[in-house]
């Protein structure tokens, strides 16, 4: 028999927080399962907004799609770009908020969110950007540790770096054809590359910035003014880092890595004096 679909829609409004949260439901839900997303999403959004500021939208409404069959908590999330901005997740029924809460795809699709929309050739930028911040979210939120902050960069690093062998192009190439060269990997984790090395480099000349604070900066103070249309160049965004760094780090990283064909090359050295934290 056919499911009916059910629409549900309510407001959830946190205390701590000034973004009101919209939860719209695409099929049915147990009432029980609506809990567990409700403490989920609301988790997800304190957390991001402890790290990054306050989302400058007042509401943000998620749009959830239950699945009986997905192989894993979250088998995938985007972001729909609007007013306001919204997120469509797709999640396993029956799947506890404890486990909700430790999976990643949540605080990488709220992490873009402070962020505009970016041309297709710095979707590098975009998804390394968004994939960095998920991991220093989970840090600072005790979601895990230090040592499983360094090991899901390592990891991911190598990913990376095994696919770059099969997309050999300029990375700014590579991101505009991500999808039908099967290139996810080389593109969003030379992204985060290029935000670790953002991250090594304000340290090393003593800068007291972190790039979490970067973003939430330019969240509150710029990313409005950057939106005239429907995408923007990286370019513009890199230039507003800069500006709010007082540094040429960004720049100067970003005329680098947009046409390199190799992946960049980062020790564990360099990975175990990261200080996204400070």
């Amino acid at each position: 028999m056919k499911l009916l679909m059910l629409i549900l829609s309510f407001n959830l409004i946190a205390s701590t927080q000034a973004t009101e949260i919209e939860i719209e439901y695409k099929s049915w839900i147990s009432s029980s399962d609506r809990q567990h997303v409700e403490t989920w999403l609301k988790h997800g959004v304190e957390t991001t907004e402890h790290t990054l500021g306050v989302l400058q939208q007042q509401t943000l409404p998620f749009i959830i799609e239950p699945s009986l069959f997905a192989s894993e908590p979250v088998p995938w999330g985007t972001v729909q770009r609007g007013k306001p901005d919204a997120i469509l997740l797709q999640i396993k029924r029956f799947t506890s908020s404890r486990v909700l809460i430790k999976d990643w795809t949540l605080y990488h699709e709220i992490a873009h969110l402070y962020h505009p929309l970016l041309d297709h050739a710095d979707f590098w930028l975009a998804e390394g950007l968004a994939t960095y911040l998920q991991n220093v979210i989970m840090l600072e939120n005790d979601i895990f540790n230090v040592d499983e902050f360094r090991a899901r960069l390592i990891s991911g690093l190598s990913r990376g770096a095994k696919n770059t062998q099969l997309n050999k192009g300029a990375l700014q190439a590579m991101s505009e054809q991500m999808w039908s060269l099967n290139a996810q990997q080389r593109v969003y984790w030379s992204g985060v590359a290029f935000f670790m090395e953002a991250e090594i480099a304000l340290q090393d000349v003593g800068n007291k910035n972190t790039i979490k604070a970067l973003i939430s900066s330019f969240q509150r103070c710029c990313k409005s003014s950057l939106i005239s249309g429907d995408r923007i160049s990286g370019r513009l965004f890199i230039a507003s880092l800069d500006k709010l760094s007082k540094t040429t780090i960004f720049s100067n990283l970003y005329a680098n890595y947009k046409q390199r064909k190799d992946f960049p090359a980062l020790s564990k050295a360099q990975i175990y004096s990261l200080q996204p934290l400070r």
